[in-house]
């Protein structure tokens, strides 16, 4: 996913921190051979990277990108029956729409409050990660095999060595659009990724975040290895900004859309 500056080596593992317990988890390559992208599903996601990268850049300009779903995912026999429903009423639309199903498998919270499927698979509070991973990344592939694109937060900046290479589009979400770590991260990850506008409604930190997602940068992370490393990304160029509405309430409206397009130097709607 992200550029390495090296070679990835074996490394070892760190020692557990006082008496909390550090069960391992799959390095992101282990998880991929266990859940390999299979054909159908590296096209769905190579071509929705495409085509809302032409999108954002203006060269398909009778087309809209509509990323739909539920709020997140919480039960995957429930989210693959949505993509069945889904998929083809995104065909019948295709001319005019690209349609991404909104596959969130994790949930930030203000305070404290169930983290997400990826997090928590059972809802239970043990946050058994190691099965949320895997869960993860089979429901995601099955979605793609369906033909249907899938969008994600991304939330914990390990989440997309897992999972990120079966995702259409991403998000930086309201409470990370700041996050120099989020920023960075963004930097280097090759599908377009939308900022949202803060909690407050700032619509300034997601096109601060766009704008040096775009930028390249060098910073401290992990390889597929799972081992740490040197990370060297080129920039994204197909940051933009996501209103999402704040403490004040929506800000969908065409006078909002209009300041915010303003306010990027882009067209007016």
């Amino acid at each position: 996913m992200l550029q390495e500056t090296a070679e990835s080596t074996a490394c070892n593992p760190l020692p557990a921190a006082g008496n909390h317990r550090q069960p391992p988890l799959l390095t992101p390559n282990e998880l991929e051979s266990v859940l390999p992208v299979s054909a159908r599903a590296r096209e769905t996601v190579t071509h929705a990277r495409t085509s809302i990268g032409r999108v954002l850049r203006g060269a398909d300009p009778n087309r809209l990108v509509v990323v739909v779903g539920p709020c997140s995912i919480h039960d995957p026999e429930t989210a693959l029956e949505y993509a069945h429903r889904l998929q083809p009423i995104a065909d019948s639309h295709a001319d005019s729409l690209i349609v991404v199903m909104r596959s969130y498998l994790e949930k930030p919270r203000t305070r404290l409050g169930w983290k997400g499927f990826l997090n928590d698979p059972d809802l239970d509070g043990r946050c058994d990660l190691a099965a949320g991973v895997e869960r993860s990344r089979a429901l995601l592939l099955e979605i793609n095999e369906i033909g249907l694109p899938c969008g994600s937060e991304l939330l914990d900046p390990m989440t997309h060595h897992f999972v990120g290479d079966l995702l259409g589009w991403a998000s930086i979400g309201a409470r990370t659009s700041a996050s120099p770590t989020h920023r960075e991260m963004a930097s280097g990850l090759p599908m377009p990724v939308g900022f949202k506008n803060g909690m407050d409604g700032d619509i300034d930190v997601a096109i601060n975040g766009a704008a040096v997602a775009a930028s390249p940068h060098t910073f401290a992370g992990i390889s597929r290895d799972g081992c740490p490393a040197q990370i060297r990304t080129r920039g994204n160029g197909e940051g933009h900004v996501v209103l999402r509405g704040g403490s004040n309430g929506p800000n969908f409206a065409k006078e909002s859309v209009t300041e915010a397009a303003e306010a990027l130097g882009a067209p007016q709607p």
